[in-house]
């Protein structure tokens, strides 16, 4: 598993984990029932402490997407399409966020950002 903890990033490095990881179970990259790394050798490999990926792998077993079992380890869960459509839509969405302030930032009003919008998607999609 490759996770890439980046120091520009001002997310917290659990949240990076956790987001990696989510983008693997969700892209397929990782499959239900597969075994993630243990506590401990995550943290080993990113260099990081336990503390830290125990909380990654906390947040994702809240959010549904791995299971623990005590004694076995960690192991990802079966997904629920529609959970997975919803975890999509609240990165969008928080994207989307993102790219209004800095619209607003740059002076670009609503209008000129939904025909932004209307281009990339072309207008026949939406």
């Amino acid at each position: 598993m490759n996770i890439v903890i980046s120091n520009r990033d001002d997310r917290p490095i659990y949240e990076q984990i956790t987001a990696q990881i989510k983008e693997m179970i969700i892209s397929g990259k990782l499959k239900s029932g597969e075994a993630l790394p243990s506590i401990r050798a995550l943290a080993k490999d990113l260099r990081i402490s336990v503390i830290t990926t125990k909380r990654a792998y906390e947040e994702l077993e809240r959010d549904g997407f791995i299971e623990t079992v005590a004694g076995k380890g960690s192991f990802v869960a079966e997904q629920n399409g529609e959970a997975i459509r919803e975890e999509k839509l609240k990165d969008i969405e928080r994207r989307l966020e993102e790219i209004k302030r800095e619209a607003e930032l740059c002076g670009i009003d609503g209008n000129t950002l939904r025909e932004i919008f209307d281009i990339v998607c072309g207008e026949d999609e939406i």
